[in-house]
């Protein structure tokens, strides 16, 4: 056998389903073929990372975890390998490993996933929906985003409105309080007062708790458009659904009851959180959509990508610099704005994407807002000023003897006192989201799982606990795997309270803002939720973070990482770390591997 994979495999740097998939991958073609051997074990580990391909030109040669032992093959060696296996094929053959000209290696279902979602991107980019009566559709710009204080030159809410009644294909993306979901629901309010027969609306998130969210914010937003007549208000959707549910899981697990021969009976999908949605999901969704239903896709590309593999919103916002000449004349005439000083004239893809850039949350003194754009733009010298001199109340960086778990535990002091107070339930998950401590990690001495624990163990020594009780009355989980008969979903918070009898109870809030109760015994599988993972937190918002930083650098601690964190923060982000370990943090992209830039912009390949 492959002594190079074994020992892969014996320093972890691939896993048992890496060796097993490499080895049968080495019987199919005939023997040991190791440099094919090595090709396949690292492609399957590193789709297991997030990754859709491997880059054999940027590994070839390299020593993989600055091993000693394993120096991978030439790129030469390697394509002479592959070229002559009878297990790899050329991009469009039918085979387990796809090699493209670019020296690119997939799975093929990867491979797959990738083109489809890249050619239905495409193909959508290109269509136009049935022009709309001009004055009809002006008029309705104007009266649903009237003009406002001029703090831009362009109000780029409008320029999604017109884009989303224009075209199949929309993505909004924006940071935190950029208007995301008002622009939404006004933009459904527009294409129901533009078309004769109200178009069927689904509303998706890649969550049971994103599409909760995005329930609450809608109806938020809901208010202010109650003076539009009844039957447009009517084709507003109010609930939202999971993108899994909405696709209609098989009974066996495996597959959806929607797809290319059983499309989705919709006009119109809104979905939401778009950056969570990895590569093969969205790849399955696109093919469910029928033809000429609009799909508008809100999100944020700055942050973190999908758990599963591929990072597809930030691919494909990736080197949006501009609309097509005809676009912006055309843009510019219905709105008034002059677009010209846009850069690129790109066109196709990038006439679809409207960055959402003023932020109504974070004024132009706002700390979080400054940190965010810092880090964002890659500037470690500015996110150390920010925190370590900068004079903004809604910033803190801690004393660095200070311990975690005591500074999470004067965070959560409101929360208990509330819970001792007897508050209304929904005063409780109210006070409870004032305060969250952010991990970029669940393992290690600071990661969330140890944190928590410590946490714990402070309330007690406060005596905001009861030690003798495993479900004492404020103990907060998070649940962690979909239990559908139950309608609890991965991310669902619950918090403990005395039911009849005194008999402990799980509560969690439902979509239209009830309250559930749960018996602890019914649980699926959960987690202590007072620290959580900086992934666990994305379509979540607290009032205030504390980001907990590991001692030394880990490689998940990345701009996109750190950009997530800081903007879960409403009013106050608190570093408890080293800021050097956040500076140099800042310095690294997420950097995932994947071919779908470079087939929405063919151009630029």
């Amino acid at each position: 056998m492959s002594r190079a994979l074994d020992r892969l495999y014996r320093q972890r740097l691939i896993g048992d389903l890496d060796l097993h998939f490499a080895r049968l991958i080495q019987r199919l073609d005939g023997g040991e073929n190791e440099p094919l051997g090595l090709a396949a074990a690292l492609v399957s580990s590193r789709v297991q990372q997030g990754d859709i391909c491997i880059d054999l030109a940027a590994l070839a040669g390299t020593r993989p975890g600055d091993s000693r032992e394993i120096q991978l093959p030439s790129l030469e060696e390697w394509l002479n390998a592959l070229h002559a296996s009878a297990v790899t094929g050329a991009p469009g053959s039918f085979a387990p490993l796809i090699l493209d000209r670019h020296h690119q290696l997939y799975l093929y279902r990867y491979w797959d996933y990738e083109r489809q979602l890249g050619a239905q991107l495409l193909a959508r980019a290109r269509l136009f929906s049935p022009a709309p009566d001009r004055g009809a559709l002006i008029e309705g710009v104007l009266r649903l985003f009237p003009p406002a204080s001029s703090h831009t030159d362009i109000d780029w809410q409008r320029v999604a409105a017109l884009s989303a009644a224009l075209r199949h294909l929309t993505i909004i993306s924006g940071g935190p309080g950029t208007g995301k979901t008002t622009t939404v629901i006004r933009i459904l309010a527009l294409l129901a007062m533009l078309q004769e027969r109200p178009p069927v609306v689904a509303l998706a998130a890649p969550t049971g708790k994103a599409a909760a969210r995005l329930e609450a914010s809608l109806r938020d937003a809901a208010s202010s458009l109650a003076e539009l007549p009844e039957p447009v208000l009517r084709a507003i959707p109010r609930r939202a659904s999971t993108l899994h549910r909405l696709l209609g899981v098989r009974g066996s697990g495996v597959g959806f009851h929607h797809g290319p021969e059983h499309p989705l009976a919709l006009d119109v999908l809104v979905v939401d959180e778009a950056s969570m949605v990895d590569l093969a999901l969205m790849s399955k969704l696109l093919q469910a959509l029928p033809a000429h239903a609009r799909l508008i896709l809100l999100g944020d590309h700055n942050q973190l990508a999908s758990v599963e593999a591929g990072a597809v919103l930030g691919d494909i916002c990736a080197g949006a610099g501009g609309y097509s000449t005809a676009y912006r004349e055309q843009l510019a005439q219905l709105c008034g704005a002059d677009l010209n000083p846009m850069d690129g004239s790109a066109g196709g893809l990038d006439d679809s994407i409207v960055l959402l850039r003023h932020s109504y949350r974070f004024g132009r003194d706002s700390g979080i807002g400054r940190l965010a754009e810092a880090v964002i733009a890659g500037d470690g010298a500015a996110v150390a000023r920010l925190l370590e001199g900068g004079p903004h109340a809604d910033l803190t960086l801690t004393d660095p003897h200070s311990e975690p778990a005591r500074l999470a535990a004067d965070g959560l002091v409101p929360y208990f006192k509330a819970i001792a107070s007897g508050a209304p339930v929904a005063e409780l998950f109210t006070a409870f989201d004032r305060f969250r401590a952010l991990c970029p990690t669940r393992v290690g001495l600071l990661g969330s799982d140890r944190l928590n624990r410590r946490i714990e163990r402070e309330l007690v020594r406060r005596g905001l606990v009861d030690p003798t009780r495993d479900w004492y009355p404020g103990r907060a989980v998070m649940i962690t795997r979909n239990d559908y008969s139950l309608q609890l979903y991965n991310g669902d918070v619950g918090l403990v309270l005395e039911g009849d009898g005194g008999h402990p109870m799980v509560c969690f809030q439902t979509p239209d803002g009830g309250v559930r109760a749960v018996a602890p015994a019914r649980l699926p599988e959960h987690q202590p939720v007072y620290a959580m993972t900086i992934h666990k937190s994305q379509g979540s918002e607290f009032d205030q973070v504390l980001m907990v930083l590991p001692q030394q650098m880990i490689p998940t601690l990345t701009r996109e990482l750190i950009y997530t964190a800081v903007t879960r923060a409403r009013s106050r982000f608190i570093l408890s770390g080293d800021v050097q370990l956040l500076v140099q943090g800042v310095a690294r992209d997420t950097l995932r591997h994947s071919g779908l830039r470079r087939l929405l912009r063919p151009e630029n390949g």
